[in-house]
Formats: structure tokens, C-alpha cells, sequence
């Protein structure tokens, strides 16, 4: 009885989906479905090409992405620089 409660009892929550997809790889595979595009006929005959919303949010999460892997950097690079001027001040004394 318990399993069956488990299973279909009113306390059982679905888990929230995990987003750990990389935004390299969802962005090629819109591109490669041929998804990453819509045609619009304009009512003076122009076609116009936009980029789908999924197509854009995918850019915007490779955006994200390496924005903090460049926070990271930048971080480590100021670490690195502030300890070569305290060992360069230490020898020249």
C-alpha cells in the first residue's frame, strides 16, 4: 500500500526538470532542425526572415553562460595581477 501511495498519493510532487542542457548544443540543434527561422510574407509582398523565440533564448543562454565563465576569468586574472605586484614589489626590495 505504501508504494501505491507513494505513486498516486495527493503529497506526490513531479520533480521540476533540471535545465543542465549545454546552450551550445540546443542552439545547434534548432539551427540543424531548420527551426531557428521563420518567413514572414509582409502584405507588400517582402519577405522577411525572423528568428524564432526558442532560436533566441538558446542565444540568450550561450550569452549568459559565457558571461560568467568570463566573470570567473576577469576574477583570477585581477587575483593573478595582484599577486605578481606583491611578489615584483618583494624582490625589488
Amino acid at each position: 500500500m505504501n508504494y501505491l501511495n507513494k505513486m498516486y498519493g495527493r503529497g506526490n510532487k513531479p520533480a521540476a526538470p533540471s535545465s543542465d542542457k549545454n546552450p551550445n548544443r540546443v542552439a545547434g540543434g534548432i539551427r540543424g532542425q531548420g527551426a531557428d527561422t521563420i518567413t514572414l510574407l509582409g502584405e507588400d509582398g517582402v519577405q522577411r526572415v525572423l528568428p524564432t523565440q526558442k532560436y533566441v533564448e538558446s542565444l540568450r543562454n550561450q550569452i549568459d553562460n559565457q558571461k560568467s565563465v568570463i566573470n570567473v576569468l576577469e576574477r583570477k586574472l585581477t587575483r593573478l595581477e595582484r599577486d605578481f605586484e606583491t611578489l615584483s614589489n618583494f624582490v625589488k626590495r
